[in-house]
């Protein structure tokens, strides 16, 4: 995958996300990129161009799919962004951010749960 195609995306996520590339250990090579034709809001545009980015990486059987943004090149961003997040949820949970981010969120819902149901009971 080439990262000159993100001139458009802030220099300092672009370095980032290759030092977590890095340090992950994937390999760009096996992933296997396509533009797939836009749907739903935008208008004409989205709807004729092939700015829907799939990103298939085949040795954890994982694919994703973005189309976020009218631009292609971001679409390609943010779809690599979200792969390497699933990558690293599969190889190391422990350091991923993104599974704590749902740890959070399954506490915070659990918690309201109880106070719920003891709100409930108590009348």
């Amino acid at each position: 995958m080439n990262f000159s195609d993100f001139s458009a995306i802030n220099h300092q996520k672009v370095t980032d996300l290759r030092a977590k590339i890095a340090r992950l250990g994937v390999n760009l090579a096996l992933v296997e990129e396509s533009f797939i034709r836009g749907s739903g809001h935008g208008g004409q545009k989205i709807n004729k161009t092939s700015n829907t980015v799939q990103l298939k990486y085949p040795p954890l059987g994982l694919i994703v799919r973005c189309q976020r943004e009218r631009q292609r090149s971001l679409n390609r961003f943010i779809a690599l962004r979200e792969l390497v997040d699933e990558i690293e949820m599969k190889i190391s949970p422990a350091t991923s951010g993104r599974l704590k981010e749902f740890e959070k969120l399954r506490k915070r819902k659990s918690d309201k749960t109880r106070k719920q149901r003891l709100k409930n009971s108590n009348s």
